[in-house]
């Protein structure tokens, strides 16, 4: 039934695909954050050994004999060979001459500040270099001269360095996503499952079970619930007016059309004229049609609301048909139809004794109105199996080929049933009944079914069914 029902997504997905969506974005957030700030402390580092490695050399500077004279120091650059593989180069001058180191490495824009290192990335020899620079002003033969040094070093090793920490930064952000995802679809599922087990709770409730939902539930819910609940009482009130209506009706339209009816014969006793007769005789057929019609309409709408809201107590199908035949065994006598039973002991059936007895009842009123005078019923009770079958046998001519299986339809009835009073609801309200207690209702000429003998040579008829299952 649900899938006729317009839908405008699933929730759960929905709600799965924000909570990952935004997993993803703020992975990718971690990952450009981390990326960055690795990148520069790995800068840093760099810089600051260059630095140190510049700063080691500018203390070496002196003045000797009126000229600048510079010791390099050992460390000065085998601290930039210890952090690396990377070539380094250095050149040092003193105004606009090289004093020692690589003459041709480039300069950088502008004059360095003094007492301050500036860093540049330039291009030496075809690869990419970082250099610092440092310039320092010192006294000579009374005159101000500066001296420049500059340190680079090639970047190989810090293009390695920082291709391992972009791998670290995005291993750390697919973790932290799938931790994120799988928290998103945690969360998702947990979010739904009060609603997956307020629907749960609601299903496994029978057709008459119609108390309000007390079961707790999120604050977000509680419009929902209390609406359900408001429902349930509209319901609950709609389907006990409808039961006292139905029960109602058929005790104020039985009882009027019983009275009008007595009235008609009483009066067809005393007319004496043929027409007027005749006029009675058909308001009285009229009678017993809407009498029939309107007792039958309501005994389908009376198995309909119990069906609904099916009882289960031990019923004896024996005692039960053994009763009924017994209250319509004077009408079938004003017919000389003879009623026999074989109805023995047999296990108890679990079901709606209302309803069965309102289904054998409808086949044993059937099977009276249409069976001819001096004919015989049977009724038979057997247990088959793990199903008990009661079968009632008329001598009534049977149905005609091919017309048995549209029979159990509302208001159809058979081709042999011209000038018989019916409604067509008799086998309906059976088939109902017996399929509500989850059996089936067959329907065969009468030779196919054995039972006991009539004392007279038996007549074509059928054999209607009641097939109940036991468990």
């Amino acid at each position: 039934m649900s899938r006729g029902l317009p839908t405008s997504g699933s929730i759960r997905r929905r709600l799965t695909l924000q909570l990952v969506g935004s997993a993803a974005f703020l992975a990718s957030l971690l990952f450009v954050i981390v990326l960055s700030f690795t990148r520069d402390v790995s800068q840093q580092t760099h810089d600051s050994i260059l630095a140190a490695s510049a700063t080691s050399i500018m203390d070496s500077v002196s003045v000797r004999s009126g000229e600048v004279s510079v010791d390099i120091p050992y460390a000065a650059l085998s601290m930039l060979g210890n952090v690396s593989n990377d070539r380094v180069f250095y050149r040092i001058a003193q105004d606009d001459s090289v004093l020692t180191g690589y003459a041709d490495l480039p300069l950088p824009d502008g004059a360095p500040p003094r007492g301050q290192p500036r860093f540049d990335t330039l291009h030496y020899k075809g690869d990419s270099i970082r250099m610092v620079t440092l310039a320092r002003r010192v006294s000579l033969n009374g005159q101000v001269s500066d001296v420049v040094i500059s340190v680079a070093q090639t970047r190989e090793g810090q293009a390695a360095q920082l291709a391992e920490l972009t791998r670290n930064a995005l291993q750390l952000g697919l973790g932290f996503f799938m931790i994120a995802a799988f928290l998103a679809i945690w969360a998702a599922q947990s979010s739904i499952r009060p609603l997956a087990e307020l629907a749960e709770a609601v299903s496994r409730r029978g057709p008459k079970d119609l108390r309000p939902v007390r079961r707790p539930v999120p604050s977000e819910m509680i419009p929902l619930v209390t609406s359900l609940n408001r429902f349930i009482e509209r319901l609950r009130v709609s389907l006990s007016r409808s039961e006292d209506f139905i029960a109602e009706a058929a005790h104020r339209v039985r009882t009027p059309l019983a009275t009008v009816r007595t009235q008609a014969e009483i009066t067809l006793r005393r007319v004496e004229r043929d027409e007027n007769r005749a006029s009675l005789r058909e308001m009285i057929r009229a009678i017993d049609e809407s009498s029939r019609a309107a007792g039958q309409l309501l005994d389908h709408a009376m198995v309909t609301f119990r069906t609904d809201s099916l009882l289960r107590e031990e019923v004896d199908l024996g005692a039960l048909s053994r009763e009924l035949l017994n209250r319509l065994r004077p009408i079938a006598e004003l017919k000389d139809i003879a009623l026999h039973s074989d109805l023995p002991q047999t296990p108890p059936l679990s079901g709606d004794p209302i309803l069965i007895q309102n289904a054998v009842r409808n086949l044993l009123d059937n099977a009276i109105k249409y069976a001819p005078p001096e004919s015989d019923i049977q009724v038979i009770l057997r247990k088959e199996g793990a199903e008990l079958r009661l079968s009632i046998i008329d001598e009534a001519g049977g149905f005609p080929s091919g017309d048995t299986d549209a029979l159990t339809a509302r208001f159809a009835r058979g081709a042999n049933a011209e000038g018989t009073i019916g409604s067509g609801l008799g086998l309906t309200i059976a088939r109902e009944v017996v399929e509500a207690h989850g059996g089936r209702l067959t329907i065969a000429p009468s030779q196919a079914t054995s039972g006991p003998p009539a004392a007279s040579p038996r007549r074509e008829g059928s054999c209607v069914s009641l097939c109940f299952p036991m468990s």
